[in-house]
């Protein structure tokens, strides 16, 4: 499910089913008739009819089904690809790149590419998400692993429920952390002040556990490797910032002196599991991106210049 908030910006009287229209061209004029009387479009919190007039300043807040099916076309986009064979993908994801369409972004996608390049993928998740098993944040870099059949995406979806894979991110974050290890144990659910946004909250919330390791301590910064016990969204970015080191780079968590060209210094850099047929366990690594290192050195220069 995912939510998109539009505001008009002028009183142009226009009914809310060609607002919807003009906004998300993707979607048809009955699924936003259906959407409508669903109750999932809603103006200034409120239900109306798809004939409302809306009016200067109206907030809009439209509710995406996740079996609401969009037309994704194949798109010729360079993967790295880490390992592939005819049940698993891994895939070395850039920094920019959405994992999957939803409705406003239908293009450019890593699903775009992973169509194009590859017929066969699970259709577990819908045709929205072929073959995705998990996901990572749009400006998180790093591994993902793809299901290419439907008994591969069941296996590998297992494990991820019973927490069995593998998975180590490296974070860039504000503050010297005092201590080697640490373990946040604080439950994550939607930001009741922000809804676009996740906070470690006691409503409508998740059991969320975060444990890190400090890799390196910079003069105002430290490098830790993380290891994920449960995956909510943005979980290592909300916490991280809840015990007051946020990630660099993070424009939605983070500090606004940062600089926000690469999005959150957050990679996935380790990716373990059991392979569904060969029932052996696989494991990949991923470098730090370029842009990653390149900071982490220019911190390392500044310690030698103390």
């Amino acid at each position: 499910m995912e939510k998109i908030n539009l505001i008009i910006e002028e009183d142009n009287n226009l009914r809310l089913d060609k607002v919807i229209a003009m906004q998300l061209q993707e979607l048809s004029r009955t699924q936003i008739q259906d959407m409508i009387n669903q109750g999932l479009v809603l103006v200034n919190q409120k239900k109306e009819k798809a004939s409302y007039k809306t009016k200067l300043n109206d907030e809009i807040e439209i509710t995406i089904l996740d079996n609401v099916d969009l037309d994704i076309e194949p798109e010729d986009i360079s993967l790295k690809i880490v390992y592939e064979d005819e049940d698993v993908i891994v895939v070395d994801k850039p920094t920019g790149m959405i994992v999957h369409p939803s409705a406003g972004i239908m293009h450019g996608t890593l699903v775009n590419a992973l169509l194009f390049h590859c017929k066969d993928l699970s259709g577990i998740n819908g045709v929205n998400r072929p073959g995705i098993v998990h996901r990572i944040d749009k400006e998180t870099s790093g591994l993902l692993m793809v299901a290419k059949n439907d008994n591969a995406h069941r296996l590998l979806s297992k494990q991820l429920k019973d927490h069995t894979v593998v998975r180590r991110y490296v974070a860039l974050v504000h503050g010297l952390i005092p201590h080697e290890h640490g373990k946040v144990d604080a439950p994550i659910g939607r930001n009741p002040k922000d809804r676009q946004s996740m906070a470690v909250t006691r409503t409508n919330s998740k059991e969320a556990v975060t444990n890190f390791t400090v890799l390196k301590r910079y003069n105002a910064m430290s490098l830790i490797e993380c290891r994920l016990e449960t995956g909510r969204t943005h979980q290592i970015r909300v916490h991280m910032s809840y015990i007051g080191y946020p990630v660099y780079g993070d424009p939605k968590y983070g500090y606004r002196k940062d600089d926000f060209s690469h999005g959150q210094f957050l990679h996935a850099k380790k990716l373990g599991f059991i392979h569904p047929t060969t029932q052996k366990y696989m494991e990949f690594e991923s470098p730090l991106p370029d842009y990653f290192q390149a900071k982490l050195d220019e911190l390392q220069e500044e310690l030698k210049d103390e």
